[in-house]
């Protein structure tokens, strides 16, 4: 009888001992897209490669030299040198937080992809070929770049759209008296509610300041695979 018992512990030791084996090969969250180029990047603290998946939740980095591209459903990502950003699944389509350095982006619709950057959000304006480019100064300032058609950037429920070809500096939280009358260069005016009326002075969360004029993308390397993305 005793030798039966310790026969059944051990049966039951080693199934135990195999629960935690099981448990760690199964995947803990659903593929949010793969690495398609990299170079002095990282995934968390890995070396990025080619082929490499990505999960929401993992932080993507690349050193002064780096870039880091990945593919996720319609959209492209890419990171410049000294850049990082946090990768999620945000109302079922993937999206990223830059932390900080410069993040450039395509899309195929205007609902493949967000960007969060300190508190504003990033969208293409429609879903047209849209690439967009965002520079994370500092956390009440960035530096937006519509590439390729519009984009739109959203804080709390104030939206100003920037328009293709068009660099735009975004501060966030300006002073009361700077939501009145002309932001820079461009002629842009203060912001403007979402319904498109002027904000009152005191409600402004963001001010938009025109900055320049920039290049439409015809050779940038993610232009390609955008193209190949936005393909049914």
């Amino acid at each position: 009888m005793v030798r039966l018992r310790a026969l059944h512990a051990a049966a039951v030791a080693v199934t135990l001992a195999g629960i935690p084996l099981w448990a760690a090969t199964t995947p803990t969250a659903t593929p949010l897209g793969t690495v398609i180029a990299a170079d002095h990047a990282n995934v968390g603290n890995a070396g990025a490669d080619v082929g490499t998946t990505v999960y929401g939740g993992d932080r993507l980095s690349t050193d002064a030299q780096g870039n880091v591209q990945i593919r996720a459903g319609a959209a492209r990502l890419l990171l410049s040198g000294s850049s990082a950003v946090v990768v999620s699944d945000s109302e079922g389509s993937p999206s990223a937080k830059l932390v900080q350095g410069t993040a450039t982006f395509s899309t195929g619709n205007a609902q493949a992809f967000t960007l969060y950057a300190s508190k504003a959000i990033i969208r293409a304006q429609s879903d047209v070929p849209t690439i967009g480019q965002v520079t994370y100064i500092t956390e009440k300032e960035l530096l937006v770049t519509a590439r390729r058609g519009g984009l739109t950037v959203s804080v709390e429920n104030d939206m100003q759209v920037i328009p293709e070809g068009q660099s735009y500096k975004v501060l966030l939280d300006p002073e009361p008296e700077a939501a009145q009358g002309p932001a820079g260069a461009g002629g842009s005016q203060g912001p403007t509610s979402k319904g498109g009326g002027p904000l009152k002075a005191g409600r402004s969360r963001f001010l938009i300041v025109a900055i320049g004029v920039t290049a439409l993308v015809t050779g940038f390397a993610i232009s390609e695979a955008f193209e190949s993305a936005a393909r049914p």
